[in-house]
């Protein structure tokens, strides 16, 4: 069996066409975690006046050199503040209050005496201190938010200060996850049989393209069975955008995915890639719906879910990018145990700014070692024609928490 190159596996995913317009307007409290689907646009300054950024008293910076200063009264926040200052007078001014006119410098309480009216300057302070200056934090017209952000709570406070009441995003892409195997046991189920498995794959899976932004459709597991199999992808299909399944991909007898996938009238992208793990990975399209088939071991679906699924959930997101990679440098020798474009779990360290990579605590072994994604690990790319790599040598890092 022949296997695509992973570079041209990721060409064609990219190459794919998938709906990326879909949105709905939800209220700002709602829209954590979602997905801009428009840009955030400041319309004015912010501040749109000079604003003190401290509490003291409005001054003009010439006058400092008089020594005192009569005070006309207090200039709480809020207040729309009209009186005009002159040479010799301040007004007692509190952060976040719009400078009076006239006024260019803010003495901080601190630096004063105030007796019967009348401030005594003690210390000085530079000509504009504590003063805001018009469009400090932003202008009118400054893009403060793109289009595919994933909002935060930074995102929710910048357009909460907009009075932004709806906020536009992405719909979310429903994906149903479906474990197949008669020998996987969904959670609950009891076991009789010490060779069941206990169903993990579509709980991990659940967990990542949520993660990711999608919704999921949790369709639990289906034996090795033909139609059952076949059933269960056609309920699938009827209210999924994505359907992703683990096993059954392979070349054994009970390996039946491969075979139902083009009888459900989708179209193989492709079957098979250069890979480890996850060689025998099947991406099908059915109208504007995908099939991604995966392979059954934990490690081997989690890595090619991350690789294959990720993608077309960020481009039907409007996301720019479904993680971020990084290139970092490799702390102790490596060697690659096949031929293929390799995946191995990793540590990543940051040092001034740096990535490096090391492998402290990471099993070698099978695909079916979930537990090397733990504890903040990363992704380490090894390509085809890398075969020894020594430590100090720069490699490619797909970071898992950026998604």
């Amino acid at each position: 069996m022949s296997f695509l190159s992973y570079e041209t596996s990721k060409n064609m995913l990219e190459l794919l066409e998938i709906n990326a317009n879909r949105f709905e307007r939800v209220p700002l409290s709602d829209s954590l975690g979602r997905v801009l689907a428009q840009d955030i646009v400041a319309k004015y300054n912010d501040p749109q006046f000079p604003t003190a950024s401290m509490d003291g008293y409005a001054v003009k910076y010439e006058d400092l050199e008089l020594a005192q200063l009569q005070v006309l009264g207090d200039n709480p926040a809020g207040h729309d503040e009209h009186r005009v200052i002159h040479t010799g007078e301040s007004i007692k001014t509190f952060t976040g209050s719009m400078m009076p006119e006239g006024a260019d410098t803010l003495i901080q309480i601190e630096n004063v005496s105030f007796h019967e009216g009348i401030i005594t300057i003690n210390e000085t302070v530079p000509q504009g201190s504590s003063v805001r200056p018009i469009g400090e934090g932003y202008k009118s017209g400054d893009v403060l938010i793109q289009k595919g952000t994933k909002i935060g709570f930074a995102e929710v406070g910048v357009m909460a200060g907009l009075n932004q009441v709806m906020v536009k995003v992405a719909v979310r892409p429903r994906v149903g996850v479906i474990a197949t195997g008669s020998e996987i046991l969904d959670l609950g189920e009891p076991s009789d049989n010490p060779a069941q498995i206990r169903s993990s794959n579509n709980y991990t899976l659940a967990a990542l393209f949520e993660q990711a932004g999608a919704e999921v459709i949790q369709l639990g597991t289906a034996p090795d069975d033909r139609d059952a199999i076949m059933q269960t992808f056609e309920n699938a299909l009827s209210c999924a955008d994505i359907i992703v399944s683990t096993g059954g991909v392979s070349v054994g007898d009970y390996d039946f995915v491969k075979d139902i996938v083009p009888r459900l009238g989708a179209e193989v992208v492709y079957k098979g890639v250069a890979i480890k793990p996850g060689r025998h990975i099947m991406v099908a399209q059915r109208g504007h719906k995908f099939i991604l088939a995966l392979p059954g071991f934990a490690y081997s679906s989690t890595v090619t879910g991350i690789l294959y699924a990720l993608p077309i959930i960020a481009k039907m997101l409007g996301k720019s990018a479904p993680y971020k990679t990084v290139a970092a440098k490799l702390q102790e020798d490596f060697k690659k145990r096949s031929p293929f474009t390799e995946f191995t779990a990793c540590n990543v360290v940051v040092e001034d700014g740096a990535y490096f990579v090391n492998f402290e605590g990471k099993k070698v072994g099978s695909s079916a070692i979930l537990t090397n994604m733990l504890h903040e690990s990363a992704l380490m790319v090894a390509g085809e024609d890398d075969k020894f790599l020594e430590a100090g040598t720069y490699v490619n890092v797909i970071l898992l928490d950026t998604f």
